[in-house]
C-alpha cells in the first residue's frame, strides 16, 4: 500500500495529471499513515498526534455507543413484536433476519445485535456517504486538504436520530449540518455550531413526525413507545418508576434515540476522552453541576402543578441525551468555549439550560440539543468576557 501511494504521489502532486485530485489522495495518506512532513521554520511543536488522529480517538470513544445502539435498538424491537404476540416484522430486514433463523427473541443477544445493526449501518453509511461527499467536494473547489471531521459527526448523526427515520432525511439532515454548520464557515475548526446537533435540529423542525412523539423510538409498525423523558413529562417521576428502574435508564434498555440511551457506555467514552485529553473535564464537571442545581431548585419548590419538577438531578442524569450530550457535544473543542475558566461558566450555562428547557417548556421535554446549540452561539462572548477580565487584572498588577 505504501508503495502503490508512494507511486501516485507524482501524479497528483506539481503538474501531475489528477493534481486537482490531490485532496483525496491526501485524505487516504495520511489516513493510513502518519505525515512524514514536518515544519522547517520555529518554533514549532512536535507531536504523534494530529487532527486526524483527535478524530479517529473521538470515534473510538463512541464505540460503547455504537454498541448499545446495535443491540437496545433490537431488543427494543423484539420486545415489542413478543408482547404482540408475533415472531417477526416486516420489511427487508426481517428477511435478511428469518433468512438467518432468527425470530423475535428479545432474550437472544444475536437476535437483537442483528436487527440493531440492520437499522444503525444504514443510517451510519449514510451519514458518512453524504458527509464524506460535502467534505471532499469542498475541499477540491477550495484547494486544500481534505479534513476528516466528517468521521465524527458522520458517527455522532447516526446516534441522536431515531432507529426508523427514512434514509433520505439522514442524508438531507447530514448535508445541511455539514454545509450550512461547517462549510460556509470556512471548514473544520471555523465552524461556531455543532454540525451533528444542527442536523438533528434541522430534521427536528423540518419533519418533527420522524422525529419526535412516542410512535418513532421503537421500530414496529403500530408499537407506541413512550421515552422516560415523555413519561416525566406527562405524569412526573412516579410515571416513569411505574415502567422503569433507574438502573434500566442507566444501562440503556429504554427507547429512544439509537446511540444515547445508555448513560454506561457515554460514560465510558468520557472517560476516553477526558484521559486522552481530547474533552474538557471542566465542561463535563460544571455542565452536570448547573444541571443538578437547577434540579434540586426545582425539587424544594415543586407544588405538584407541573410533573417535571418532581424529577430529581440523578433521574435527569439517565433520561434523554444528558449523558450523550454532555461527553461528546457539548465538549466539541470547536464550537465550545476555548478558555478554562469560559470552559467552566460555558458547562454551567448548557447544564442550566437543559432542565430550564425540560422543565418550564412543557410541549419539549428534551433539552440538550437546544441548550448545547444555545452554549455554541455564547461561547465567544464568554471567551471574550474572560480575557478581559485577565486583561484587566494584569493591567491593574502592572500599576
Amino acid at each position: 500500500m505504501r508503495k502503490l501511494l508512494d507511486k501516485m504521489h507524482g501524479a497528483v502532486t506539481g503538474d501531475g495529471k489528477y493534481k486537482k485530485y490531490y485532496p483525496v489522495y491526501e485524505m487516504v495518506d495520511t489516513f493510513l499513515y502518519s505525515p512524514t512532513e514536518t515544519s522547517s521554520g520555529s518554533p514549532h511543536v512536535r507531536d504523534a498526534i494530529d487532527l486526524k488522529r483527535v478524530m479517529i480517538t473521538v470515534v473510538f470513544a463512541l464505540i460503547p455507543c455504537f454498541y448499545m445502539a446495535m443491540w437496545n435498538t433490537g431488543y427494543q424491537a423484539n420486545a415489542a413484536l413478543a408482547s404482540m404476540g408475533l415472531e417477526a416484522g416486516t420489511g427487508w430486514r426481517w428477511s435478511v433476519m428469518s433468512g438467518l433463523g432468527l425470530s423475535a427473541n428479545p432474550e437472544s443477544f444475536g437476535a437483537n445485535i442483528m436487527l440493531g445493526a440492520l437499522y444503525f449501518f444504514p443510517i451510519y453509511i449514510v451519514c458518512n456517504i453524504a458527509g464524506g461527499f460535502w467534505e471532499t467536494l469542498f475541499a477540491v473547489i477550495r484547494k486544500h486538504e481534505i479534513n476528516e471531521g466528517f468521521l465524527v459527526t458522520g458517527s455522532l448523526i447516526p446516534l441522536i436520530v431515531p432507529p426508523h427515520i427514512p434514509l433520505w432525511q439522514v442524508a438531507l439532515a447530514t448535508s445541511f449540518g455539514v454545509v450550512i454548520g461547517k462549510e460556509i464557515f470556512g471548514g473544520t475548526g471555523k465552524n461556531i455550531l455543532n454540525p451533528a446537533l444542527l442536523a438533528r435540529a434541522f430534521l427536528f423542525f423540518a419533519y418533527p413526525a420522524h422525529i419526535s412523539g412516542n410512535s418513532v423510538w421503537v421500530p414496529v409498525d403500530g408499537f407506541s413507545g413512550a421515552t422516560p423523558l415523555a413519561l416525566a413529562a406527562e405524569g412526573g417521576i412516579n410515571a416513569v418508576v411505574a415502567k422503569y428502574s433507574w438502573w434500566d435508564c442507566f444501562i440503556g434498555t429504554i427507547p429512544g434515540s439509537l446511540g444515547e440511551t445508555s448513560t454506561l457506555a457515554c460514560l465510558i467514552g468520557g472517560v476516553v476522552l477526558v484521559f486522552t485529553g481530547i474533552a474538557s473535564w471542566r465542561i463535563m464537571v460544571s455542565l452536570l453541576g448547573g444541571a443538578f442545581a437547577v434540579a434540586i431548585i426545582f425539587n424544594a419548590v415543586s407544588s405538584g402543578s407541573n410533573p417535571m419538577m418532581t424529577v430529581s438531578p440523578l433521574w435527569h442524569l439517565v433520561m434523554g441525551g444528558l449523558a450523550f450530550g454532555m461527553v461528546y457535544m457539548a465538549t466539541d473543542p470547536v464550537s465550545s468555549s476555548m478558555t478554562h475558566k469560559g470552559q467552566f461558566y460555558y458547562g454551567a450555562l448548557i447544564g442550566i439550560m437543559i432542565v430550564l428547557i425540560r422543565t418550564v417548556n412543557p410541549a419539549y421535554p428534551e433539552g440538550v440539543m437546544l441548550a448545547i446549540l444555545f452554549g455554541n452561539v455564547c461561547a465567544p462572548f464568554i471567551d471574550n468576557l474572560v480575557m478581559r477580565a485577565n486583561i484587566k487584572r494584569r493591567t491593574v498588577r502592572s500599576v
